[in-house]
């Protein structure tokens, strides 16, 4: 992976020079005065952990598994926030990691713990490096767990799981695969597509997230409207914590008490390291369809999207965009802007497209024919026109670029970030409406007028999640001014009544807010259980636990 950026360094392209030009006519945006930092000239502060550390470590994992060389920790530094990247490509490394460690086994990832523990060592699990909520960057404070005596205090390392990349098995009568957390998505499709099986789940880190990061943020695919989300698919996992393991799932579903896989599920490295999961497959579908539909206004979208959410037929792929997202038309940098149509009324107005849903449907190609046909019937009784196989296939083709063409948007100088939320029903036309206006007020303010999209990118019988772009120039210091916006958005979020995350997760940005969404006895049972499997504190710590003071 581009160690500034996104992907696949061979896949970078340049923005075209009539796009940059309609970003400076429309946003006001310029060039960067400097341009990024070379990896050859990014230092890293020295490492904080002394011999006896390392020595330590290397006799659990070997020598060769122990890096604290400047080019890994560089590689390991953050996640692929656009603040993240904006940090990292002015060489800023202040919270590189002292270290990263690669062990092989449970058993290894129990001793790593164990010993970080015993001397105060933080430590950060690291699957793709995916995070764009600060998953990776803990809040150390010069100690960890609020205790400044270990020799290790202040110091971290990332536990690189990328050793722990197996399909352990398959099991074709209960169609569940047990897969280790450091497999990235696609070799888990080709390793189980030999089989004859997937897994369904696509999301947009897809080309590098990893099995394991999936399940501790609680990932959700393109295709979860047919697969459901990750959390969905998992029946069991295992888990090491510096005071034992989790094994957990005896049966796909049990009255046994609170599901703790759930637990688990979503905590972000914060409860353990994820060592394994056992995961629902599904047999590799005969044919895949996707088509477009049009739509003269969100709103009608919308409401045709949860007919189908609530009584079907319901598509594996169901998505809305609004009608600037729409106009624009992320997948093609090339659409990125109309001739004639100012900042404020790209972001703030409709356009004459309407809005666009796509829907994907898999399965035989008799039962994708009978689907495409009843959702035709709904979709059409609801006030949608059919745009053919075209707009659908258009989206599928693309839909893993948009990360590719938010580096060539920073490379122009603009500032592209997203963000996103989930609600019910009837509260999503008013948490739309807020989250814009927090938005386009507080980037506005700042001088920087932004273009806003937004899509409806999940949907379930009960609500739907909300997935915003930004686009808007960087201005003199855009990681502190996309941090006001943020704050706004996300004030925003819980006062309209939206979860502060549907599938990005908490990380460290989104802590606070967590805080209020679940309440000061929510908090607290959250602390409980950190105290309990990480009494040392060392387990990613300040990401997703509310502090005391939070509440």
């Amino acid at each position: 992976m581009l160690w500034s950026g996104w992907g696949d360094p061979g896949r970078a392209a340049p923005l075209p020079e009539p796009v940059a030009g309609l970003l400076r006519d429309m946003l006001g945006v310029r060039p960067a005065e400097r341009p990024p930092a070379a990896l050859a000239d990014v230092e890293v502060p020295g490492c904080r952990l002394g011999d006896g550390e390392l020595t330590a470590l290397a006799k659990i994992v070997g020598d060769s598994n122990v890096r604290a060389d400047t080019e890994t920790r560089v590689r390991h530094t953050r996640g692929k926030s656009t603040p993240d990247l904006l940090r990292i490509r002015a060489g800023e490394t202040a919270d590189a990691p002292d270290a990263v460690v690669l062990p092989g086994s449970h058993d290894e990832v129990l001793a790593v713990l164990r010993s970080c523990a015993e001397r105060r060592i933080a430590v950060v699990p690291f699957g793709g490096g995916t995070s764009v909520v600060g998953g990776l960057a803990p809040s150390l404070d010069g100690t960890v767990g609020g205790r400044g005596d270990g020799a290790g205090a202040g110091a971290f390392i990332a536990l690189d799981l990328r050793r722990m990349d197996a399909v352990v098995s398959v099991d074709e009568t209960a169609r569940t695969a047990v897969l280790q957390p450091g497999l990235r998505a696609p070799a888990a499709e080709a390793r189980l597509g030999e089989r004859g099986y997937t897994l369904g789940h696509f999301p947009q880190s897809f080309e590098w997230a990893s099995i394991g990061g999936f399940a501790a943020a609680r990932s959700s695919g393109q295709a979860s409207a047919g697969y459901g989300r990750f959390d969905d698919m998992v029946v069991g996992l295992t888990a090491a914590t510096p005071e034992g393991t989790f094994d957990l799932g005896r049966a796909p579903k049990s009255a046994a008490g609170p599901d703790l896989r759930q637990l688990v599920l979503g905590s972000e490295g914060a409860f353990g390291v994820i060592t394994s999961v056992t995961v629902r497959i599904h047999p590799v579908p005969e044919a895949r369809e996707y088509e477009g539909w049009r739509f003269a206004s969100f709103g009608e979208g919308a409401a045709a999207l949860r007919r189908l959410a609530q009584d079907g037929p319901l598509p594996a792929v169901l998505r809305l965009s609004d009608e600037t997202e729409t106009m624009v038309g992320l997948a093609d940098p090339a659409a990125i802007g109309t001739p004639g149509r100012g900042a404020e009324e790209g972001a703030g107005q409709a356009g004459a497209a309407g809005c666009l849903a796509v829907l994907g449907f898999e399965g035989t190609a008799r039962r994708v024919a009978e689907r495409r046909a009843e959702a035709a019937d709904v979709l059409r009784a609801a006030g949608g026109e059919p745009l053919g196989t075209g707009p659908g296939e258009k989206w599928e083709h693309g839909r893993f670029n948009a990360p590719y063409l938010r580096d060539a948007l920073l490379d122009a100088g603009a500032f592209v970030e997203t963000l996103e939320t989930a609600a019910f029903w009837p509260d999503i036309p008013r948490l739309y409406d807020a989250v814009r206006s927090a938005l386009i007020g507080a980037l506005s303010g700042g001088g920087t007028p932004p273009l806003l999209m937004c899509h409806i990118s999940h949907v379930y019988p009960s609500g739907a999640s909300l997935y915003f772009t930004v686009v808007s120039a960087q201005g003199a210091d855009p990681v502190a001014h996309w941090d006001t916006a943020k704050r706004a958005a996300n004030d925003a979020i819980i006062d309209a009544g939206g979860t502060i995350s549907h599938h990005h997760g908490v990380g460290t940005d989104h802590r606070d807010w967590y805080a209020r969404e679940i309440g000061p006895l929510g908090a607290a049972v959250l602390r409980a259980v950190k105290e309990r499997v990480d009494p040392a504190g060392i387990l990613n710590p300040g990401v997703l636990i509310p502090l005391a003071a939070e509440e």
